[in-house]
């Protein structure tokens, strides 16, 4: 049967700043009470654009997270995703590390090319070029790999080297936490899923996720690999409306600020009824979870609403 997580990527709430994570840690308490199966925050430093811009509030993703984890019990915890220019591999494997032994082994490693050139400039990060980035890429995930799996592995690679790295205490989970890797490029992207993922987290409605997984599904036989071994995930937003007319009044407000395109490929609009209809055909197209953010919510209430929708129809 499908899962449903829960993003939390945006911190504006109606509540001074040193009641912020509080509101926060309620939500996520929320989700571990309303069946989610995962949590998720970004891994940004500004906000984004869509989301309020980098005059708005945001918090770093690891430690945000070692905090949830203190106040959740079943939910994994992850980044969806961390950029992977944010972090010398060896230290993020040692942080997801840190969250695997702090939540008793719900750590999940999400990791990505990285993409917000703002951000970047803003922090003085570098930003190299796309196929650089793709190759950092994959020597980070072959760091973690080992250092998740091995006493003192050693890698020399054009960007990243270990050198018999200890990695001790080492994670709860066997084998270490699983390797998310976000994004949907056809040629890069998802052919380093089918190399070294555990998990994927692809975009878009139906017809777009069965075009992504039948790409995905190319790329592990051209390496050798089972394709039911890598789980599909699909992130999008999630409007819950009260009524059919409400939630087409919420699409065309969503569709003017953000694009007809993206309203159609990356939102769900609906009330009850229309939403269970839309999330069963995104698992029909091939999603094993469906994650979800919710731009309306601002309330533990409004995620166990939310939990509730999308238990029945996944039910």
């Amino acid at each position: 049967m499908a899962t449903y997580g829960l993003q939390l990527p945006k911190f504006n709430f109606d509540v001074p700043d040193d009641r912020l994570f509080e509101r926060v840690a309620s939500m996520a308490s929320a989700a571990d009470d309303a069946g989610f199966s995962s949590l998720w925050v970004m891994d940004h430093f500004y906000q984004l654009p869509g989301l309020g811009g980098p005059d708005d509030k945001m918090l770093e993703g690891y430690t945000l997270l070692g905090a949830l984890a203190a106040r959740t019990q079943r939910v994994t915890l992850g980044t969806l995703v961390t950029g992977v220019t944010y972090r010398n591999p060896a230290l993020l494997a040692k942080e997801v590390t840190t969250l695997d032994v702090i939540s008793s082994g719900r750590a999940v490693l999400g990791i990505g090319a990285a993409w917000y050139d703002v951000e970047h400039e803003g922090l003085g990060v570098d930003f190299p070029p796309v196929p650089e980035r793709m190759d950092r890429l994959e020597e980070a995930v072959q760091i973690c790999r080992l250092m998740f799996t091995e006493e003192r592995p050693s890698f020399e690679g054009r960007y990243y080297r270990i050198k018999e790295a200890r990695n001790i205490p080492r994670p709860i989970q066997p084998g270490g936490p699983p390797i998310m890797i976000g994004g949907s490029g056809p040629k890069r992207t998802l052919r380093a899923v089918a190399e070294y993922a555990d998990i994927c987290n692809v975009f878009g409605g139906p017809d777009t996720l069965r075009k992504n997984l039948e790409i995905l599904q190319g790329h592990c036989a051209d390496v050798g690999r089972d394709p039911a071994e890598v789980k599909v995930t699909r992130l999008g937003s999630l409007f819950l409306a009260r009524s059919a007319d409400e939630a087409e009044q919420l699409r065309q407000g969503v569709a003017s600020a953000m694009g007809e395109e993206w309203a159609r490929e990356a939102a769900t609009f609906g009330d009850a009824d229309t939403i269970a209809e839309q999330v069963r055909a995104l698992v029909d197209a091939g999603a094993q979870e469906l994650i979800f953010n919710l731009p309306l919510a601002n309330t533990a209430d409004d995620v166990t609403a939310a939990g509730e929708v999308l238990q029945k129809a996944l039910a």
